[in-house]
């Protein structure tokens, strides 16, 4: 038997509050004599353990959202991971990743850990994230945030929020809506690792270099000319990896993203891109 009378009314905040059920708002309440806060607490520690008892799960599910600011000066890909595709369907749970895409866009936090450690609601997201945990029975994590500032970004979402990429270029243009949007799908489906080949590390030449030249080797190529061969081979992966060198996948006549881009403003840029999907 319930040792203090709880209300309906009372119940119902704390269910506004943290998006628990109905049952659990009303345990939680009776739990801490009707102290709401308690009750917050109590839910928070439930979290917390669920939080702790499923730490070796995978939030391979979830959902990306990708946003701009009104003014196109910013954007933002956060993706918020659940452990099943049941879960991220649930209304509640898009509303509340979804809020925490804002969040991350309005406060826009240096990284990861900043984005945690801001207030949503009057605690932490990292403890927003603990009690969303202890609601649904899943683990629940920000997985991955990104951000990018320039003269204008655009946002994309792929495939019902399995995928988000945010591009910028450096000023506005006629169209740039809809070729941003071209650019952004191209980014996607394409899995560029960076704008142009200066943007590639130099780890990373070198080791395609190195592979260039093993296979070179393997062909019976002579020793001298096994570096030159690999530096030739990496024509080709600078078109298949980095995204003005691409072959423009939209295109109606054979041309590159470069090319693209050109063609709708010659002074038109791309100066970066975020790319965060799920799994």
């Amino acid at each position: 038997m319930d040792t203090i009378k709880i209300s309906a009314k009372d119940v119902k905040k704390l269910r506004d509050q943290t998006g628990a059920g109905m049952m659990d708002c009303k345990k939680a309440l009776v739990e801490a004599n009707g102290d709401m806060q308690a009750a917050i607490e109590y839910l928070r520690k439930k979290g917390q353990k669920m939080t702790e008892k499923r730490a070796d799960r995978d939030a391979k599910e979830g959902l990306v959202f990708a946003i701009t600011s009104n003014d196109n000066s910013k954007g933002v890909v956060v993706r918020i991971g659940c452990e099943t595709d049941f879960v991220a369907k649930n209304a509640d749970f898009v509303a509340f990743a979804e809020s925490i895409a804002q969040l991350a866009l309005n406060e826009f936090p240096a990284d990861k850990e900043a984005l945690l450690a801001l207030d949503f609601n009057g605690q932490t997201v990292a403890d927003k994230l603990i009690e969303r945990t202890g609601v649904i029975g899943e683990k629940i994590e920000l997985s991955s945030f990104e951000k990018l500032e320039s003269g204008h970004v655009v946002a994309y979402i792929h495939m019902g929020h399995k995928a988000g990429v945010v591009v910028g270029f450096n000023k506005t243009a006629d169209n740039l809506a809809e070729a941003g949007r071209n650019i952004a799908m191209q980014v996607a489906a394409m899995h560029p690792i960076a704008v142009d080949k200066d943007g590639v590390d130099a780890t990373v030449i070198q080791k395609e270099i190195e592979i260039g030249m093993d296979q070179a080797r393997q062909e019976g190529k002579p020793e001298n000319l096994l570096e030159k061969i690999a530096q030739g081979k990496l024509g080709k992966f600078y078109k298949e990896k980095t995204l003005l060198n691409q072959e423009y996948v939209k295109a109606e006549k054979k041309e590159s993203v470069k090319q693209y881009i050109s063609s709708i403003d010659k002074e038109l840029m791309v100066t970066g891109f975020k790319h965060v999907t799920l799994g």
